[in-house]
C-alpha cells in the first residue's frame, strides 16, 4: 500500500563545497529511529558478513604508517653496568672494577658504552664503544632491546658487562612491551679505590735519630719563614725581604732574597745556598786558620734546628741578622702538631708612610713667562705650557696698536713716544720706539713679544694685561717702567665696536671719546671746506711766507706738536697767534679772516695739517 518510495537527499553544497550528510527520513518519508534492532540482531550483524547485491565489499583505508625513526626519535634505554678488568702489572691489585653506562637507541637499534671520567684515575675513560649496531653472535644477528634486562650478563666484543639497574623510562618501556624487569642490584665498587680513600695511619717515628728514616718521612717537606734582613748599619744599607727555607729531610737551611721590580739590585735570588748552619761552635784555638777550611761535625756543638725559628724571633745566620715575621700554613701545622704552638700572629713590618712634604714653588726669577718657568719645578723634563689653539686661529694677525709715552723723571724721556702692540692671539705685548734723528736715543725694539703681568700679581697666580685694560690715559707698568696711553689706532676702535659685548663699556667709550674730535674735523672739512678753495688759500699763504726771512721748518713742527699736548690736532686762537709771532709768521687780517671763514669753529682751529702743507 506504499505509494511513495523516494529517498531523502543526503548530498548538498555549502559555501561552494560538496559534502555528505546523514538521512533525516527513511524511504517514502518514514520516520527513522536511532536504533530499531535488538541486541541479538546487532550481535548477528557484527558476526555476519555483509552481502551486497552489486560489486565486492569495500575495505576501509589502512591506518597511517609511522616509521620507527619517527616513533622512537630521542628515546633511549639506559642501563647501569660494570665490568671486571684484570691487572697483571700491579702488586697492590689483581683486578679493577670499572663502572659504565650502556645506552640503547630505539630509533635505529644502535648501542654505545660510556664510562664516567674520574679525575686523576690514570685510565682512558669516556666513550668506550662508539654508537653502532652491536653483533650478537657469529650468525649475523644483532642485539635487540628484547635481549636487555636488569640482572643479566651482556657480552660485547669479548667483554662481559653486568647490568645492575636502569632508569625509570627504560623500566616503563620494557613493562609496556610485556617484559618483566628484574629487581635492581647493588653497583659493585672498585676495592683499590676504596682502599686509597681510607685515611692513612701515621707511622710512629723512633726516638733515636735515623737520617735515612728522616729522609723518607720528611722528603719534599720544607718549612717556610718570611723574614727581613736589616742591613741599615752598613753604608747604603736597607731592609731586604727574604724567605728562609728549612728542609726537614736533612736539616739544611736556604735563604732567598725577594726582589721587586726596579729595586736597583742584582737579580741573584739565592742569598745563602742550601747548607747546614752552625749555631754554637766548640772552643778551639783562635790561631787555627779555620776560616779557609770546611766546618766539620766535631767543630760544631749545636746546629740550627726547627725549634730555633719562630714568628717574632731574630736569628743570626752566617753573620747576618734576620727578623722572622710570618710563615706559611704547612709550617704552622708542623709547629702546632710537634711543639704545641698555637700563636701564629704575623708581625707588621711595613714601613709607615712618610709624611708628604708640600711642594714649595720658588719665587719667579724674571726669565721667560711664569708658566714656562713653573714647568721646571713640576717635572724633570719640562714641557712647554699648553696654548689655546682655537683662540690663536680665531685671532691670528689681529693686533691692537697704541701710542704710549714713558713716565719718567728724566727730562730727556718726556718727548719719547712708543708703539705698544697687543696681540689678541696669545695676549702678548711688544713695544717699539720709532727712531728720531738727532735725538740722542737709539730707537727700535724696546720690548720683545711677551706676556706682561699686572702690578700686585704673584708667580703662583699671575694676572696678565688684557685688551680691556688699555684705555686712553691709563698707565701700563711693564717690568718696572710706566707707560701712559696717549693714542690708539683706528683698528682698535673698529675692533672694540664690533666686539663691544666682550669689553667693558668704559673701555669702548674711552676710545670713542678720543676719536670724536677727529671725526668732527673730517665731517667739517668734507661738508663746508671745498678742496679747491683750501688749495688756493695754501698757495696764497705760501707766497706771503716767501717774502719773509727763512725759518726752521723742523722747529716749527715741533712747536705745534709740543703745544698740542692732547694730540687732538686742535689749537685755540691765542696759542696759534703766539706761535706765529714767535716764528715771525705773517698774520694779516685778510688771511686770518679767510682762515676763520674756511675752517674756524667756536673752540679752536685745525691748523696742524694746514701748516704742514704750507711749510712743505
Amino acid at each position: 500500500q506504499k505509494t511513495s518510495f523516494h529517498r531523502c537527499q543526503t548530498m548538498d553544497f555549502k559555501n561552494g563545497y560538496a559534502f555528505f550528510r546523514l538521512p533525516r527520513e527513511g524511504v517514502g518519508g518514514e520516520t527513522l529511529f536511532a536504533n530499531q534492532l535488538s541486541q541479538d540482531e546487532l550481535d548477528d550483524l557484527c558476526t555476519k558478513g555483509a552481502t551486497l547485491t552489486y560489486g565486492q565489499v569495500k575495505r576501509p583505508a589502512p591506518s597511517r604508517f609511522t616509521p620507527a625513526f619517527v616513533a622512537y626519535d630521542k628515546k633511549v634505554l639506559k642501563f647501569d653496568a660494570y665490568f671486571m678488568e684484570e691487572v697483571a702489572i700491579s702488586a697492590e691489585e689483581n683486578y679493577r672494577i670499572r663502572q659504565v653506562c650502556i645506552y640503547y637507541y630505539l630509533e635505529d637499534d644502535s648501542m654505545c658504552i660510556i664510562e664516567p671520567k674520574v679525575k686523576n684515575s690514570g685510565l682512558v675513560q669516556g666513550k668506550l664503544m662508539r654508537r653502532h649496531r652491536v653483533p650478537k653472535n657469529v650468525h649475523g644477528d644483532y642485539y635487540h632491546w628484547k635481549d636487555l634486562n636488569v640482572g643479566i650478563d651482556l657480552t660485547i666484543y669479548g667483554r662481559t658487562y653486568r647490568l645492575v639497574n636502569c632508569d625509570s623510562f627504560t623500566k616503563v618501556f620494557l613493562e609496556s612491551q610485556g617484559i618483566l624487569v628484574n629487581p635492581p642490584e647493588e653497583l659493585v665498587s672498585d676495592p683499590y679505590t676504596e682502599q686509597r680513600q681510607m685515611p692513612v695511619q701515621k707511622r710512629i717515628m723512633p726516638t733515636s735519630p735515623d737520617p735515612f728514616r728522616q729522609f723518607l718521612a720528611y722528603d719534599t717537606k720544607v718549612l717556610r719563614f718570611y723574614a727581613i734582613w736589616d742591613d741599615t748599619n752598613c753604608a747604603f744599607g736597607d731592609h731586604h725581604p727574604c724567605i728562609i727555607h728549612y728542609f726537614l729531610a736533612d736539616d739544611t737551611v736556604e735563604v732567598r732574597e725577594v726582589h721587586k721590580r726596579n729595586d736597583g739590585r742584582d737579580p741573584f735570588p739565592v742569598l745563602m745556598r742550601r747548607q747546614r748552619l752552625p749555631k754554637i761552635f766548640v772552643d778551639k784555638n783562635k790561631n787555627f786558620p779555620s776560616c779557609v777550611l770546611e766546618i766539620t761535625d766535631h767543630e760544631v756543638q749545636e746546629w740550627f734546628s726547627p725549634k730555633d725559628f719562630a714568628i717574632g724571633k731574630t736569628v743570626t745566620l752566617l753573620g747576618r741578622t734576620f727578623f722572622i715575621y710570618d710563615c706559611d700554613k704547612f709550617t704552622q701545622d708542623f709547629y702546632r702538631e710537634k711543639y704545641g704552638i698555637t700563636d701564629f700572629q704575623p708581625v707588621d713590618v711595613n714601613k709607615k708612610p712618610l709624611e708628604k712634604v708640600p711642594q714649595v714653588i720658588p719665587p719667579y726669577n724674571g726669565f721667560g713667562i711664569p708658566e714656562d718657568s713653573l714647568q721646571n719645578c713640576l717635572s724633570l723634563f719640562p714641557k712647554p705650557p699648553r696654548k689655546d689653539v682655537i683662540k690663536m686661529l680665531e685671532n691670528n694677525l689681529k693686533v691692537l696698536r697704541y701710542q704710549v709715552a714713558l713716565e719718567s723723571p728724566v727730562p730727556e724721556d718726556k718727548n719719547r713716544r712708543f708703539i705698544l702692540s697687543y696681540f689678541l692671539a696669545d695676549d702678548t705685548i711688544s713695544i717699539y720706539e720709532p727712531p728720531v734723528r738727532n735725538s740722542g736715543i737709539t730707537g727700535g725694539k724696546y720690548l720683545r713679544r711677551t706676556k706682561v703681568t699686572k702690578p700686585g700679581s704673584t708667580p703662583e697666580n699671575p694676572i696678565y694685561y688684557e685688551a680691556s685694560d688699555f684705555t686712553i690715559g691709563s698707565t701700563i707698568e711693564v717690568f718696572g717702567h710706566r707707560f701712559i696711553i696717549t693714542d690708539a689706532d683706528e683698528y682698535v676702535l673698529n675692533y672694540l665696536e664690533r666686539n663691544a659685548q666682550s669689553f667693558p663699556a668704559a673701555t669702548v667709550q674711552s676710545i670713542r671719546d678720543h676719536f670724536l674730535p677727529r671725526k668732527m674735523v673730517v665731517e667739517t672739512t668734507s661738508s663746508g671746506f671745498p678742496k679747491k678753495e683750501l688749495d688756493d688759500l695754501i698757495v696764497e699763504v705760501q707766497k706771503e711766507l716767501k717774502l719773509q726771512e727763512p725759518f726752521d721748518t723742523r722747529q716749527f713742527h715741533e712747536a705745534f706738536y709740543h703745544c698740542d699736548t692732547e694730540g687732538s690736532g686742535f689749537l685755540d686762537k691765542t696759542r696759534f697767534l703766539t706761535l706765529c709771532d714767535r716764528f715771525n709768521v705773517p698774520t694779516s687780517t685778510i688771511l686770518l679772516k679767510k682762515v676763520r671763514w674756511k675752517g674756524c669753529c667756536a673752540c679752536g682751529i685745525p691748523l696742524l695739517c694746514f701748516f704742514q702743507k704750507i711749510s712743505s
